[in-house]
């Protein structure tokens, strides 16, 4: 038998071997389910095995899954999830089962946090907030102030910078439960807007800043989630305005317009003109019109509808302009409500004109003894 060219026989070897080695690799491949990719490998009309893993667990934890997949459907193609160490996680905290499946309804893309994560965003949270069920009662109400953001070095740095410039454990614990997307801010966004404020306060004459930056805060804990540029502007509004001087322009910042700084300044400004307009329409005097808004400075945030409609069916009412000034905090009530009540009053025998109409923005339960002590 004539002897193989050994050149030949390595060749055919080799050939062979890469050809056992990919027939190898692909049945391993087949048996493998990727949720990266969405599909299970050599059988594209199935679900991934983690998929209906991933369904099946949110399922059995009482998660509604058309609410999740509707608010964040991206969560349902990663790769990984940690679902059942979130549930795990958050009971050891006290939550009861219905809460966990009710924050992962509302904010699917908490089961991508991991254990080691949501460990350390808690124990950041606890220097703030007294108690484990405190922010599991946040979480409830909210789940996106806490599994918004995974970068827990960001938010200790965001607690260290805010107590650095003088907010109080009270202002923090204020801010957390109210706007805790503060936290979440880049540290630089906080420190532009902290920045800005002390700016503010010295250009006023006012020589404490940080008592100032904390009055405000405290006042207003959404003002850090807003842009320098819109409260700069809000406060030049405020100010030429009203034609207020330094000190009262502090006084109204600091207190019952704080919360005009986080308007939309065109907002401002167009609602603002609408008062006035329809106040001097009423037969106001300029003086009138500042001491009505400066004293109920909410009434900015009246869209001009709204501000209209009340004000035209309270003198359609024979309420007069000047007990609306009087008692501004009316127009807190909504429509609806000033309706069935001056209809409840009137019945009753009240006379609106010439009588107090504070009490047509009480409570329920101090408007109904008031109804009925004047029924008798």
């Amino acid at each position: 038998m004539a002897s193989r060219n050994p050149l030949f026989v390595r060749s055919t070897f080799l050939l062979s071997s890469r050809c056992l080695m990919i027939r190898f690799s692909t049945e391993i491949f087949k048996s493998v389910s990727i949720r990266l990719f969405g599909i299970k490998c050599g059988n594209e009309n199935h679900e991934p095995l983690e998929k209906d893993e991933l369904l099946n667990n949110l399922i059995t934890m009482g998660v509604d899954i058309d609410k999740a997949k509707k608010r964040q459907p991206g969560v349902f193609n990663r790769m990984v999830t940690n679902e059942q160490d979130l549930k795990t996680f958050l009971l050891s905290k006290g939550a009861s089962k219905e809460v966990v499946a009710s924050i992962i309804s509302r904010y699917p893309r908490a089961i991508t946090r991991t254990p080691e994560s949501l460990s350390q965003r808690w124990d950041l949270w606890r220097k703030i907030i007294a108690s484990d069920l405190e922010i599991v009662n946040i979480l409830e109400r909210s789940p996106e102030s806490f599994f918004r953001s995974n970068n827990n070095v960001n938010l200790e740095n965001n607690i260290k910078f805010l107590y650095s410039v003088g907010l109080t454990h009270k202002c923090m614990h204020r801010l957390l439960t109210s706007a805790p997307r503060t936290f979440s801010n880049s540290l630089d966004l906080n420190k532009q807007m902290v920045e800005l404020l002390q700016a503010v306060c010295l250009s006023l004459g006012h020589r404490d800043p940080a008592d100032f930056v904390r009055k405000i805060i405290f006042k207003n804990p959404f003002i850090l989630i807003q842009s320098t540029k819109r409260v700069k502007a809000n406060i030049d509004f405020l100010k030429s305005a009203f034609n207020l001087s330094n000190e009262e322009l502090l006084t109204l910042i600091c207190g019952p317009g704080s919360e005009i700084l986080d308007l939309s300044n065109d907002y401002a400004k167009r609602n603002y003109t609408n008062v006035k307009s329809k106040l001097l329409s009423l037969g106001c005097t300029e003086a009138q019109v500042q001491k009505f808004v400066l004293s109920y400075p909410s009434v900015i945030f009246l869209a001009e509808k709204k501000f209209n409609d009340k004000i035209d069916y309270l003198i359609q009412q024979k309420i007069n302009i000047s007990q609306i000034i009087d008692s501004p905090r009316v127009l807190d009530s909504s429509l609806h409500t000033l309706k069935n009540r001056i209809k409840e009053l009137l019945n009753a025998g009240y006379d609106l004109s010439t009588s107090n109409i504070a009490f047509l923005s009480w409570s329920l339960k101090r408007y109904k003894a008031k109804l009925n002590k004047i029924n008798g």
